[in-house]
């Protein structure tokens, strides 16, 4: 055998680079083409999962107790991101060492190894183990995932990619858009999806005999909550309308602007802050690439329209529910043009506590003074923000393992009345991203995520004034918006996987434009 094979290196047959490229080049297709599958069809998946939760605390409150529990949105997602990063992982592993393919050096190999490690040291010292390894039961965003995070970056990092590449990610995710559009708006008119018999059927397929969905389930969308559909499609909004303004072809810049306000329209209804503050960081840079395109009248025109068809739809959203207002524009100020008669939380909760009010038979008898009712700022996140960070004092090198909080933070502290409205409100997210990571891996792992975005800002900052292919700003908008949105919403993998593969992609492209250049020079 080792004869028969020494007599074709000889010939230079088995180590012929043209064929090692054919191949590096047909594995590259289909990692990218499994990309595009978790990118276009996981966040969709919505089918009940149920699993027995074995809680670190013993408690009457039933989120904290172990039992059965269900799940609807993240379990069988993170098990499509799982199963395709590992076949993802092999195949760009074979291209390593059976095609004589390399890695790419970049600084950002440093800080993604040190992300690993945090990951995985904070796994292994976590007081919470298990629930830091898989995550919440209905939030799967455990060690597990965020190290499929990091090597679906890695990953989409070292491929090339199709001319069209860019416009496939965009085809691929198009459906998701509407097909949300079509869910959150039937939940706004109060024709809810999940009170379908038919849909109940569709999510419930693998539930095993006797488990049933839980009275007064709602379906808002393919994600799990109404902060990460309003993250999620600002960041479509950035995306698609992006692509509508540098794309050359006036139909595909059409369809880019329609599923852009498809997706401003689910952004609204959301009824979420973060989506609204994303899009308006990035419109400063969306008017710096209409300036910098050759065709800037098209670009003027296709963002002019987007602006114009808005103004009456969020007319009429707003006029069916006053939240559409006060989570965007009302977000700037206390009024709200969209309200007629209606009472404040505020207001509402000081009648309340006057009605029900108890007074002492012995005047001498003096109640504690308690905080008044109320949110801190970002609906009770800053609170959240203030507790999570206090928790690290005690462990600030390696965190207490991701998406643990809820088994951590100090629930029922009487000055949460201030902060959450409620001292009976269980906290089991922070709101945030990096609150989320520095609080799971520590120093050391919110270091890294700063690291890549302050790589990823600078790279898109550097490209505004110098001449690259304009389409590289679809993914580097999207991929600043989620960094953005991230400020105020936590991970899921329907979101993360599917932008982290967007940031490793858009590094891609800039480095091998980069080496174009130098093997030219």
């Amino acid at each position: 055998m080792t004869s028969f094979y020494g007599e074709y290196r000889a010939r230079d047959i088995i180590s012929d680079e043209e064929e090692n490229r054919v191949s590096r080049a047909n594995v590259d297709k289909w990692i990218f083409r499994l990309l595009l599958i978790l990118i276009g069809f996981m966040p969709l998946i919505v089918l009940a999962h149920t699993e027995e939760v074995i809680s670190p605390l013993i408690s009457d409150v039933s989120v904290l107790t172990s039992g059965t529990k269900g799940d609807l949105f993240t379990y069988y997602k993170s098990l499509i991101v799982l199963v395709i990063t590992i076949i993802a992982g092999l195949l760009l592993f074979s291209k390593i060492f059976f095609m004589n393919g390399k890695f790419r050096k970049t600084i950002l190999n440093y800080f993604l190894g040190a992300f690993v490690f945090a990951i995985v040291m904070s796994t292994i010292l976590s007081p919470n183990i298990t629930i830091a390894l898989n995550g919440q039961y209905n939030r799967s965003d455990g060690a597990i995932s965020w190290l499929c995070y990091i090597a679906l970056m890695f990953i989409a990092m070292n491929i090339n990619y199709p001319k069209k590449a860019i416009n496939y990610v965009i085809y691929s995710l198009i459906p998701f858009v509407y097909i949300n559009l079509f869910i959150i708006t039937m939940n706004f008119i109060g024709n809810d999806l999940m009170q379908k018999t038919w849909m109940q059927k569709i999510v419930t397929i693998f539930l095993p005999d006797g488990a049933n969905l839980a009275a007064g389930s709602q379906l808002v969308g393919t994600l799990n909550q109404w902060n990460y559909m309003s993250g999620m499609f600002a960041i479509m909004t950035v995306m698609f309308l992006t692509w509508s303004i540098v794309e050359k072809s006036w139909i595909q810049s059409i369809i880019g602007l329609i599923t852009a306000i498809a997706s401003m329209t689910v952004m609204f209804i959301s009824i979420s802050t973060s989506g609204f503050l994303t899009i308006l960081v990035i419109v400063p840079f969306l008017i710096w690439i209409i300036l910098k395109m050759e065709n800037r009248i098209k670009g003027i025109i296709v963002f002019l329209i987007f602006i114009i068809v808005n103004i009456p739809i969020f007319n009429t959203l707003a006029e069916k529910d006053v939240r559409v207002w006060n989570e965007s524009f009302g977000f700037y100020t206390n009024i709200n043009p969209y309200l007629e008669d209606r009472v404040s939380i505020k207001e509402a909760w000081d009648k309340y506590e006057l009605i029900n009010k108890v007074h002492a038979s012995d005047n001498t008898f003096e109640l504690p003074v308690l905080a008044e009712r109320g949110f801190s700022s970002g609906s009770g996140r800053s609170y959240i923000w203030d507790k999570t960070i206090d928790l690290l004092e005690n462990r600030p090198l390696f965190g207490y393992g991701l998406d643990s909080l809820m088994y951590n933070f100090p629930h029922y502290n009487i000055d949460a009345r201030a902060g959450m409205w409620d001292e009976n409100t269980i906290t089991d997210k922070p709101h945030n991203t990096y609150i989320g990571v520095l609080y799971g891996t520590g120093i050391i792992g919110f270091i890294a995520i700063l690291a890549i975005l302050v790589i990823l800002s600078i790279i898109i900052i550097k490209s505004l004034f110098k001449k690259i292919n304009i389409q590289y700003f679809i993914l580097g908008y999207a991929s600043l918006a989620y960094f953005i949105q991230a400020m105020f919403n936590d991970s899921l993998p329907g979101l993360s996987a599917v932008l982290w593969i967007i940031i490793g992609m858009m590094f891609s492209l800039i480095f091998t434009e980069k080496e174009i250049e130098e093997s030219n020079q």
